[in-house]
């Protein structure tokens, strides 16, 4: 990731010399994050042959937290939930979308977004900085109702893109039917809805061959 000198995007839009410095600074922002359109997920889309970006990932979040939220075990804000699912990715823009199924590049995954989130939310004035850095926080740490099922969001998205795509991601060299259970159960943690469904998709995956079943030699 870029490291704080790196000059901001947004600073090569030049804003009006009239513009307030509040407002000035939340423009900057909204600049900045423009970036999340050019961040691809490894996920597949659906409705076209190319991966998905993180903008499109995040804007499928906010529709799915609106629709599903009566499945949360725990009574939920959707409003919050939708601000953290918003939120959520924007530190890719630094930091780069980190594939699930990859051990290494999540060694670090951590330490690399924090340091991002630093360096992203401090665009902002102080009270929206410590606001929005709050709640990205609060998902990060599942610390709620809502980050848990924004959470839970984030995992069954990406589930749904690969069972209607009867792999996708699945299919990477050594992913295994567990793998994805172990990854995806985070899910159970908010909806026991849910979890049910997603299992019943992961199980379906297995016995259609689309991911490998753990224990299950690799073809040759």
């Amino acid at each position: 990731m870029p490291n704080d000198d790196t000059p901001l995007f947004a600073a090569a839009v030049r804003q009006p010399d009239s513009t307030p410095d509040r407002l000035r600074r939340q423009i900057e922002f909204i600049i900045e994050v423009d970036q999340l359109k050019n961040v691809f997920r490894q996920s597949p889309l659906l409705a076209a042959d190319r991966r998905e970006n993180d903008a499109e990932h995040s804007w499928h979040l906010a529709l799915m937290t609106l629709v599903l939220a009566e499945y949360a075990d725990e009574p939920v804000d959707p409003v919050k939930a939708l601000t953290m699912v918003i939120l959520h990715d924007l530190v890719e823009i630094y930091a780069g979308d980190t594939f699930l199924y990859d051990s290494a590049a999540t060694a670090d995954q951590e330490e690399r977004e924090r340091q991002a989130a630093d360096k992203l939310f401090a665009i902002l004035p102080d009270d929206q900085r410590d606001h929005f850095r709050a709640i990205w926080d609060e998902f990060e740490e599942r610390a709620s109702a809502e980050a848990r099922f924004a959470k839970a969001m984030d995992r069954l998205q990406p589930l749904l893109l690969n069972y209607g795509n009867q792999g996708g991601t699945w299919r990477t060299p050594g992913v295994t039917d567990a793998d994805v259970r172990a990854r995806k159960s985070v899910i159970g943690d908010s909806s026991a809805d849910l979890w049910r469904y997603a299992e019943t998709l992961i199980r379906t995956g297995a016995d259609n061959g689309w991911v490998p079943r753990a224990g299950t030699p690799p073809e040759s």
